[in-house]
């Protein structure tokens, strides 16, 4: 039975993290809200039932033949195993698991900069605070995230060019599109990334040019950018650090 991913229709989103990973793998699964005969009211119905015992809070989630699973971390710790995208060692997937949440909190600091005041209002409704807010996590926070995940890779006894272990794992997956993101967002920022980030621009080529990845990327299955997902591009609040 195929996996079933819930996701908004028209954006990468949080939904991007987890399809990295199907489509790495070669997994058999199903866009739910992109299927014309499914669509956004199926993701709903599950959203807002008043039956359902285990109700997501919102998507990405998973249907794995009646196991629901949400939250991109907690679907890549299950997927992750399954996919052969998860380190073999226990400790080395718990570590994998801090990973991705550490990864999961840069993403809530990326949509807070186009976001900083409420979910709720548009952009247009807090364009001073975004720009407060953008200018501390371009000259704050994104070398913070960065830094750390270099010295990551750097630190890896394996030095095998991975965030944990010596093959690809679904952190890796999820670094590649945080670079891909940022990029597209803040371009100014990320100008010379490549210089101050070595090993994970090297990473990011890697999983860029898997075979996998590189047909993913030429399908229209991957959606573009687009100023409604996370990573947003408005150019007042890209700046050069």
């Amino acid at each position: 039975m195929a996996f079933e991913l819930y996701y908004w229709d028209g954006i990468q989103g949080r939904g991007e993290f987890v399809r990295l990973a199907l489509e790495h793998a070669g997994a058999d699964y199903v866009d739910v809200t992109r299927e014309p005969d499914r669509g956004t009211d199926e993701m709903m119905q599950f959203i807002d039932s008043s039956s359902e015992a285990h109700i997501p809070f919102a998507p990405p989630f998973l249907n794995d033949g009646g196991q629901l699973v949400s939250h991109v971390a907690n679907i890549l710790l299950y997927l992750g195993p399954r996919l052969d995208l998860a380190p073999r060692d226990e400790d080395a997937r718990w570590f994998a698991n801090g990973l991705q949440l550490t990864i999961t909190d840069f993403v809530a600091e990326v949509h807070d900069t186009h976001h900083p005041i409420a979910t709720s209002k548009y952009y247009e409704d807090q364009k001073e605070e975004a720009k407060a807010r953008a200018s501390e996590f371009v000259m704050n926070r994104l070398p913070k995230f960065l830094g750390y995940f270099e010295r990551v890779l750097k630190q890896n006894p394996v030095q095998g060019g991975h965030l944990v272990g010596d093959s690809l794992t679904y952190v890796d997956l999820s670094m590649f599109q945080m670079i891909e993101g940022l990029v597209y967002a803040f371009p100014k920022a990320m100008k010379h990334h490549d210089i101050r980030y070595p090993g994970l621009a090297r990473l990011h080529e890697r999983v860029k040019d898997s075979p996998a990845i590189a047909s993913y990327l030429a399908s229209p299955r991957r959606l573009a950018f687009n100023e409604s997902g996370i990573f947003r591009r408005y150019p007042a609040l890209d700046i050069d650090p």
